[in-house]
């Protein structure tokens, strides 16, 4: 930002007249007061920004108050803050791209008479498209989200209408969810939602403060509506203006809600769809269907590192980096985008885009001819979008002619395939592409450009109107150019009367003042003083010579000057006929956009897996409720080799070292099974999948105190969402449970949670601890006499690590090897790390105390020793009646409505589950522990 100071005060500093100012100041204090929007106003060659507005953007893109000047005097003066072309283009991308808490307004005018002309938001970029991405492609499209929730006895139900300004797309869903809304988080994920509607009573209302909660977790910005703009009435009327086709299916659709079409009424009126009659006949209408994809909320998406993020050292650190291998401007990245956020369950579907991702893999020929042909397309997508708009101009439409006049080659390349998957090649791009290139459509298309555009000026970065395209054009054409060589000629004979060489000495010039005239130097007026007086009109005498005409010229000039007029009228007319003409052929490259897109993405998977250094392999799908999952040798240094089998090691405790891969590990089987899931290879020698319906996952937690959350509190949500979210069919992850809270507190929940999901929700989970205690849940880790209860299906995973007995070294060996580990080795990473050796000698002696370890058990005889289990003490029916018990205390605890109740009532009840616990430990050594 040091350089975009020394750029601001390079800047000329706004400087008005007494009167301007005043106007200005007049006009600006009038404007309702709106905390979110980030005001801008245009002053032709740089923006201003003012008041509160402008200390804004001094501190947060300035880093300095020096920046900030005053416009007027005493107490109706106000801040200003001037702001380069480039600065401003900086500043729309990160309030509308990066952040999701203001708005952006544009005003255009002097004095006192200002307008505003563009406005955008995260969820509506519309009017700062051409701005935000002149120089960028546009990677994600944003939804925009009305949302109304109805509490009820028996639960809630969530109406939710969204709209996609991009891709011109109005949806619905409605669905029953939980007090921590998961279904609602991940609807919002999956939307890629940016800006959420809510009634004014909800968004203020303690009870669904979890609602709210929901929101601010996936960084949505919530926008307070009044209750009366959430309605229904006319929405059918006015959807039959905006969708395509009949209005009868749009009827049958809406009548499926209670709740989704007043909430869709809103994001409507908030957008102003029926305001802009481009949009007439032009959106589609669809029903989310949660059960479509794979749900996946904000806390999954961070954990598995899903999209990119600005700390990301490069690229390959998110999914979304190393799987973006895209060719297309800008269509490609955002149906990526799309599908990562909304990975599929359907079996079929699935096997479709690994089937191409295989030809792809295997026809190398293939793959490197399509990706150069896809270099060359634009976003198709965009592009039609601005002629539906009727926003256009020449220059789009001949972007999509170069895009179309690419697809006989793409065709030719896709006909040379004859593996195993040709049929579906056919069915999936070979037929499309041949209806679409026929006589009736494209080759329509191509053939109103050549006639209509003069391509040969392309070169020359002119687009206009072939002169032969129309006869009027032609003789406007023919008539500038007979007046452009009469005036040359009058160039010539004026320079044999004058007796000056033709170009050298006389010039001929045409400006915007005086149109054609000619030109001397001073240096040879004098030669020619006379004539000029006589036979010429001097226009103007300057430092670099005398500009001069004669009636001759100025009769041809005129005569130009009109017919130039004449000539640019019709050529904008031509123009705007051809454009509407090109905005007939949308429907078609709506299609060819989707399919080019998918194409695309999947060119994309088949290019990473085949070169990447180590092998990628196609995973076999099965249904969720059969197969088992399973990765062998799955290309990541903490993997070698895991299956999840059912009955048998469908629940995994992993434990070992710190810095030992445990948390790698984990994160990286929830990628492989997404990647699965979205139709790419994963990077294994093997892989068996059985789908999921969800990932959840619980990795590390961060202090929330903006929100008045803390670090356990955090974990806590998290984990609840978990239990209430998670079926069968879902993919749990959990790290470090219970670290937030005291050492028994923190294990008895993590106890309680494993057993919870082994018995009730029976998810495939990985569950990474440093309590190794919980290694007893598994039926291998304990003789009968020592035996806790034992779960089927636990196993226990540990990374592995070898300790050197001369000089105490730890080295990581990161491999994951079956059986359990009874040390974290926590003192070693802490020597790793430099500690004194004072404090490290310390730390051993106080865990010795503590735990009763002895050198010997620090440092065993036997390295291979490292990563065996440590006996417990503890009588297993009383481990296990304790663990039922504090169990149906966490049970009990959960199901308070602890966001309606007051304080002290909450207390209260809390107390009272204390002391039925206290009562019931007396007679359990284990539950003793805790207190």
């Amino acid at each position: 930002m040091g350089d975009n100071f020394e750029e601001h005060n390079k800047l000329p500093e706004l400087k008005l007249d007494a009167k301007q100012a005043q106007g200005f100041i007049s006009f600006f204090k009038k404007l309702d007061a709106d905390p979110r929007a980030i005001r801008f106003f245009d002053r032709k060659d740089y923006y201003t920004t003012h008041g509160e507005n402008a200390t804004f953007i001094a501190k947060t893109y300035y880093h300095t108050t020096t920046a900030v000047r005053q416009l007027g005097s005493g107490s109706d003066a106000i801040s200003s803050v001037s702001v380069s072309k480039n600065m401003f283009e900086t500043v729309a991308r990160n309030l509308l791209l990066e952040r999701t808490d203001h708005t952006l307004e544009l005003y255009e005018g002097s004095g006192a008479n200002w307008r505003r002309v563009k406005s955008g938001s995260p969820g509506n970029l519309g009017s700062f498209e051409d701005i935000l991405f002149a120089n960028n492609e546009m990677q994600d499209s944003p939804a925009i989200v009305a949302v109304l929730a109805n509490l009820r006895e028996s639960g809630c139900t969530v109406g939710l209408g969204y709209v996609d300004l991009t891709k011109r797309v109005l949806g619905l869903a409605e669905f029953p969810d939980d007090s921590h809304y998961t279904n609602l988080e991940s609807t919002l994920v999956a939307l890629g939602c940016k800006e959420c509607l809510l009634p004014g009573d909800i968004a203020k209302s303690s009870d669904f403060k979890s609602l709210t909660d929901a929101l601010s977790r996936c960084g949505v910005m919530v926008m307070e509506r009044k209750k009366v703009e959430f309605k229904g009435r006319d929405l059918v009327q006015d959807l039959g203006r905006l969708v395509k086709g009949s209005i009868d299916p749009v009827r049958d659709l809406l009548a499926a809600f209670e709740y989704a079409p007043s909430a869709l009424g809103c994001v409507m009126s908030y957008a102003d769809l029926l305001a802009d009659e481009t949009n007439y006949g032009n959106y589609k209408i669809q029903r989310y269907d949660l059960d479509s994809y794979m749900r996946l909320d904000s806390a999954a998406m961070r954990a598995l590192n899903v999209m990119e993020s600005k700390s990301d050292a490069n690229k390959n650190f998110s999914l979304f980096g190393l799987l973006n291998r895209t060719c297309t401007a800008g269509m490609g990245k955002r149906l990526l985008h799309m599908w990562l956020k909304q990975p599929l369950l359907d079996v079929d579907e699935i096997n479709s885009r690994l089937d191409l991702v295989q030809a792809f893999v295997e026809d190398a020929a293939l793959r490197q001819d399509l990706r150069q042909h896809l270099k060359r397309i634009s976003d198709i997508e965009r592009l039609t979008r601005s002629l539906e708009k009727k926003k256009a101009s020449l220059v789009h439409v001949v972007k999509l002619y170069q895009s179309t006049i690419r697809l006989p080659f793409i065709k030719k390349a896709l006909e040379q395939y004859n593996g195993q998957f040709a049929l579906l090649i056919k069915d999936r791009y070979l037929d499309p592409l041949d209806t679409w290139t026929d006589d009736k459509h494209l080759n329509r298309f191509i053939a109103l450009v050549e006639t209509s555009v003069d391509l040969d000026q392309l070169e020359n970065g002119e687009y206009m109107i072939s002169s032969g395209y129309d006869s009027h054009l032609l003789t406007l054409k023919n008539e500038q150019d007979s007046l452009e060589q009469a005036i040359h000629d009058l160039h010539r004979k004026a320079a044999n009367d004058l007796d000056l060489p033709i170009d050298k000495a006389l010039k001929l010039e045409k400006g915007t003042q005086y149109g054609y005239a000619f030109r001397i130097t001073k240096k040879e007026e004098p030669k020619v003083r006379k004539k000029l007086n006589v036979h010429f009109i001097v226009l103007e005498t300057r430092k670099d010579g005398v500009k001069f005409t004669n009636t001759k010229l100025k009769k041809l000039s005129d005569q130009y000057q009109k017919v130039v007029e004449e000539y640019k009228s019709c050529q904008r007319e031509l123009v705007a006929r051809v454009v509407q003409t090109a905005a007939s052929f949308s429907e078609v490259f709506e299609g060819l956009a989707w399919t080019l897109s998918e194409m695309d993405v999947l060119l994309s998977f088949a290019d990473l897996a085949a070169g990447s250094p180590t092998a990628y392999t196609r995973p076999a799908i099965s249904p969720s409720d059969e197969g088992d999952i399973i990765l062998e040798g799955s290309r990541h240094p903490c993997v070698e080799a895991q299956d999840w089998l059912r009955g048998k090691s469908w629940f995994q405790i992993i434990t070992g070292p710190n810095m030992g891969g445990k948390s790698t590990f984990i994160r990286q089987v929830g990628v492989n099974i997404l990647m699965a899931q979205i139709g790419s290879f994963v990077p294994c020698d093997n892989a068996s999948i059985s789908i999921r319906d969800c990932i959840f996952a619980r990795v590390g937690a961060g202090d929330c105190q903006l929100r008045g959350v803390s670090t356990f509190m955090q974990e806590m949500l998290e984990t609840a969402s978990i239990l209430k979210g998670a079926t069968n069919r879902s993919l749990i992850i959990i790290d470090e449970l219970g670290r937030g809270t005291s050492t028994y507190d923190g294990f008895g929940l993590a106890w309680a949670i494993c057993e919870h999901i082994v018995e009730v929700i029976q998810a495939p989970t990985l569950f990474a601890t440093h309590f190794h205690e919980l290694t007893a849940l598994a039926p291998e880790s304990a003789s009968n006499e020592q035996s806790s209860k034992k779960l089927p299906g636990v196993s226990n995973y540990h990374v592995s690590a070898h300790i050197d007995l001369s000089s105490r070294k730890l080295t990581m060996l990161y491999k994951v090897e079956p059986g359990a580990c009874d040390q974290s080795f926590g003192i070693h990473v802490a020597e790793f790390a430099n500690f004194p050796e004072s404090v490290v000698a310390l730390a051993r002696a106080k865990a010795s105390e503590l735990e009763d370890f002895s050198p010997a058990a620090i440092l065993p005889s036997d390295p291979k020793e490292v990563g065996t289990k440590r006996k417990r003490a503890e009588d297993s029916d009383d481990v296990t009646k304790g663990a039922e018990r504090a169990r149906q205390f966490l049970k009990d605890f959960s199901e308070l409505p602890l966001d309606k109740m007051e304080l002290e009532q909450a207390l209260e009840q809390v107390r009272k589950l204390k002391e039925g616990l206290e009562k019931d430990a007396v007679n359990s050594c284990w539950l003793q522990k805790f207190f």
